[in-house]
């Protein structure tokens, strides 16, 4: 998206513009799952590692690998869900901001419905990196048994160099993003053809009976296995989140042509070595290729690893701008780094917590072995919550009928929360983590809306009507304060009441400015709002004007851009003689207040971490005029 033009979803014009989309979604939609043949089929198999497992078993998990990518992968996001979008865009909280527009009837479940499923998939963004990348370098142990032990500090030092360059942007590489996940792809698929015929028995495990059968025969053990089985869908909620950047039929071709057909061989060549070489269980994905081609593959899996990773990431930025616009967090710094796409962010304290946090998971878990519980719960928990959360919008949006709701996501829904509670058997073994991490957002987030709200309801009690402000303001003209020349922008969230830093200024300085301009930003529920729809100016009075400026919450909010823009509209006012007021608050915590003391202090934190509003809006930082004043909270 430039900045003079409206932005639109992504869509093709042209065979050339739709192949493009195509290979571009296959690098960063499918990054993250088409790493998941390194690990998810292993991890399966580790609970019949010691009693040996049959060829039965093989063949049905075999088969509840495909049927799983089958429902879970092409019925629900490719076919569905892909339509579920807010103005183009998708994911989880473009979907709870679309609900919000529309109406619930349950706003508070669906709120925190809502940010579990977001900071769910921020969780995601620190196991991924971690995960996929040691999984990825274990590999070298295969190459030479001597290896073992500089597999850690090699992980740690390529995730240490990929965040280290987010803050350069992504841009130039990302052009590499799609031709080499596109050759990760063909690989698996060749792969996976040329071990399918040591035991052609494996194909039957096409027909779902064999899953069935598995999960029957296995009992306790199968639910387990579940839990491993559910990472073979690892990334599939990024179809949904990547939705606005790619559109809906480049991202479906891509599953259909390239990813789903590559994944499915992969997996039955993997289980036909398992059958035809049992001693393969330790690690079916590397021993599929011949010692002389180990280190290319390991390489190349390390590059598709760092791809998965560097998706999360940038998912990780675009969600927590929009959790910043739409309110459910402090405003943090954000960085543009490509002049002309608005997608291309870094978040420098979004950047460094993840960055900890990846480090963290390595240190203290050391192996992907050890790591993958941990990342069965955060997927599982995310995708379960996209289908409530799509239960009430095709509902509200599309006009479905309960029962038929029921009748499409209610299978979906019990098949998920049976992959959930096979995955909670491994919180004991580091499923915890997700589910504390995401616990530790979703108070942030609580703690930053309550509190904003408070201050606003205290704040309310002092507030003068802006139109009987004006009033009296009129009435004393001529023993009122000094009017002196050029334009007073005062920035406020209620546009009709007089901003405090107004009042202060006429109280402390005695002075009046020619021309009065009351601006309040406001983001739309929606992802972009149009240039044309960017602002409404309305005449008070002489020397008052109310100026609603409107954002989406996926928009870059420049405040000094969109007035220039009103300026070629016909606001007139010289930006050289033209100040900014700003109110300063400094918070104090009340026990009184209506959030425990702990809460209070938490509040204030956020408060005080936020970035300056003259940065986070672009204003012309020698124009800005900072009044403050104490508020107990």
């Amino acid at each position: 998206m430039t900045a003079s033009v409206d932005h639109v979803p992504a869509r093709a014009n042209s065979l050339r513009q739709f192949l493009g989309l195509m290979l571009g979604s296959v690098g960063v939609v499918y990054g993250d799952i088409g790493t998941s043949p390194l690990y998810a089929f292993r991890e399966a198999l580790r609970p019949f590692a010691a009693g040996g497992v049959d060829r039965a078993e093989i063949i049905g998990l075999i088969s509840l690998v495909i049927w799983t990518l089958t429902i879970i992968v092409t019925i629900k996001y490719v076919i569905l869900l892909l339509r579920a979008d807010n103005n183009g865009e998708g994911g989880t909280l473009a979907l709870l901001a679309l609900l919000m527009k529309k109406g619930t009837k349950y706003p508070v479940l669906m709120f925190f419905t809502g940010i579990f499923g977001a900071s769910l998939f921020i969780g995601d963004a620190m196991i991924t990196p971690a995960l996929s990348v040691l999984s990825a370098v274990e590999g070298l142990k295969l190459v030479t048994p001597d290896l073992h032990n500089y597999v850690l500090p090699i992980s740690v030092a390529i995730m240490v160099l990929l965040f280290a360059v987010q803050s350069r942007g992504t841009g130039a590489v990302a052009v590499f993003f799609g031709p080499i996940t596109l050759i990760w792809f063909l690989v698996l698929g060749a792969a996976g053809v040329a071990h399918i015929g040591d035991d052609l028995a494996i194909l039957g495990a096409f027909n779902p009976v064999h899953a069935v059968g598995f999960l029957w025969d296995a009992g306790l053990v199968g639910f387990i296995v579940l839990g491993a089985v559910f990472l073979t869908v690892t990334g599939a909620e990024a179809l949904y989140a990547d939705l606005g950047h790619f559109g809906r039929a480049p991202i479906q071709a891509a599953w259909i042509a390239v990813v789903f057909p590559a994944l499915t061989l992969n997996y039955l060549g993997q289980g036909a070595l398992v059958l035809s070489h049992p001693e393969a269980i330790s690690d079916p994905f590397f021993l599929m290729f011949p010692k002389w081609a180990l280190l290319p593959v390991v390489i190349l899996a390390t590059l598709a690893t760092i791809i998965a990773s560097q998706s999360v990431i940038t998912g990780a930025f675009s969600l927590v701008r929009q959790a910043i616009h739409l309110g459910f967090l402090p405003r943090f710094e954000i960085c543009y780094t490509s002049e002309t796409h608005t997608g291309q962010i870094y978040l420098p304290l979004v950047n460094t917590a993840l960055l900890t946090g990846v480090l963290v998971l390595m240190f203290v878990f050391g192996s992907s072995e050890s790591l993958a519980p941990a990342y069965g719960v955060s997927i599982t928990g995310a995708m379960l919550i996209d289908t409530v959360l799509a239960f009430e919008f095709v509902r509200r949006q599309w006009g479905w009928a309960v029962l038929t709701a029921a009748a499409v996501l209610l299978p979906l829904f019990f098949l998920e929360m049976v992959f959930l509670g096979a995955n909670l058997f491994k919180v004991h073994h580091g499923g915890y983590v997700p589910i504390l991490f995401a616990g530790t957002l979703i108070t942030i987030m609580w703690t930053w809306r309550r509190g904003v709200a408070l201050l606003r309801e205290k704040t309310a009690r002092l507030e003068v009507p802006l139109d009987q402000f004006i009033a009296a303001i009129e009435r004393k003209s001529e023993h009122g304060p000094v009017e002196v020349p050029g334009t007073a922008i005062f920035l406020t969230a209620t546009p009709d009441t007089t901003p405090s830093v107004l009042l202060h200024n006429i109280k402390h300085n005695h002075v009046l400015h020619e021309h009065n301009v009351i601006l309040t930003i406001k983001t739309a529920r929606v992802p972009y709002v149009g240039e044309t729809d960017r602002y409404t100016l309305t005449k008070l009075s002489d020397r008052f004007s109310k100026l609603e400026l409107r954002f989406g919450f996926m928009d870059d909010q420049n405040v000094s851009r969109a007035l220039a823009r009103c300026r070629k509209e016909g606001f007139k006012f010289e930006i050289m003689s033209t100040s900014f007021y700003l109110g300063r608050r400094k918070l104090v915590p009340d026990p009184a207040s209506g959030m425990p003391r702990w809460q209070d202090r938490l509040f204030i934190a956020m408060a005080d971490s936020a970035i300056d509003p003259t940065d986070y809006f672009h204003l012309p930082a020698n124009r800005v005029v900072e009044l403050g004043e104490q508020v107990i909270i």
